[in-house]
């Protein structure tokens, strides 16, 4: 690789610290967490997180909206939202004799979706278009969104009272899916003898400008993906799809997706290109819910899933 392009990606490494850093004084114990949230969003993506209430989903997109400067929305989904609690209503104005669009909390940088699946299947499918095409058609006009967009989406267990399950093609707008999961003792001490997590939020300053975030989600596309790497890809992607370990195998789309989130991976860790580790770190949280195992009467898990690929699948 040429020394500018080493230089950019080490620069982009150290900037992308100092939000983790403060990130971590929020969302205790799990850099590793935070680090494929923000790798989800260099991507271009969108992001479920799928775990028990109170571990911190909330916090964690305010959290991520406030280190990188960009405006924030929580949507509440229940089963009475509508989409155009979501959208926006033109509502007619008397004085101009003409109807004005109100736009909806969807018009904002990072939109949290929270227990999007406790919402009606039809009020789930409004942000389909969003998400796919960074625009809303709503009473035949098409409004772009801002830039950047990013949707994150949180999901309660699916056992839970009062759910309903989103369909695939929903799942599979979502680039990744992860959990947070319980803290350790030692975060969770810290946590139950330190500040309140909103208050902490409150204070907390931009440490990136949405203009930056912008040019480095461009300059991710551009880290080098050597032709073995996409040999390597290829096959992890066929071997999903011939393995009778697996209900149906991987997608184009889901080739698409690794490949973007492995790019926004190495250039987080100051990589100049993507390297085989690259493609593994992301790879648990980019088919966890795209892969479903035909071997297993309960589910095996994102990590078993990855796993098993990476330990059939040589690399080139």
């Amino acid at each position: 690789m040429s020394v500018p392009q080493q230089a950019f990606a080490r620069s982009v490494r150290d900037e992308l610290q100092g939000v983790i850093s403060e990130a971590n004084g929020i969302i205790l114990g799990k850099e590793h967490v935070i680090r494929l949230a923000l790798t989800c969003l260099i991507a271009r993506g969108h992001l479920l997180i799928e775990d028990q209430p109170g571990v911190g989903k909330t916090t964690m997109a305010h959290m991520l909206a406030k280190t990188l400067g960009l405006s924030f929305q929580r949507i509440q989904f229940t089963s009475d939202l509508l989409p155009a609690d979501i959208l926006g209503v033109s509502i007619y104005n008397r004085e101009s004799s003409a109807f004005d669009f109100h736009p909806g909390p969807i018009f904002s940088q990072v939109i949290l979706a929270d227990e999007v699946n406790r919402a009606t299947p039809r009020t789930q499918s409004a942000l389909l278009e969003a998400m796919e095409e960074y625009q809303v058609t709503t009473e035949g006009e098409t409004r772009p969104l801002p830039k950047p967009f990013f949707v994150i989406a949180t999901q309660n267990p699916a056992n839970q009272i009062g759910t309903f399950p989103l369909p695939e093609s929903q799942l599979d707008r979502f680039m990744m899916r992860i959990e947070l999961g319980y803290p350790d003792a030692r975060a969770e001490r810290e946590l139950l003898a330190g500040r309140s997590r909103r208050e902490l939020l409150e204070d907390m300053q931009s440490v990136l400008q949405p203009e930056r975030l912008l040019h480095m989600q461009q300059e991710a596309t551009n880290i080098h993906v050597a032709p073995a790497l996409l040999d390597y890809l290829q096959d992890l992607l066929e071997f999903s799809r011939e393995s009778r370990h697996y209900v149906s195998g991987l997608s184009p789309r889901a080739g698409l997706a690794i490949l973007r989130c492995a790019q926004a991976w190495a250039l987080l860790h100051g990589h100049a290109e993507v390297l085989p580790d690259d493609i593994q770190a992301v790879l648990p949280s980019v088919i966890g819910h795209r892969l479903q195992s035909s071997l297993e009467q309960n589910d095996p898990g994102a990590g078993a899933l990855a796993r098993n690929l990476i330990e059939q699948v040589p690399i080139p």
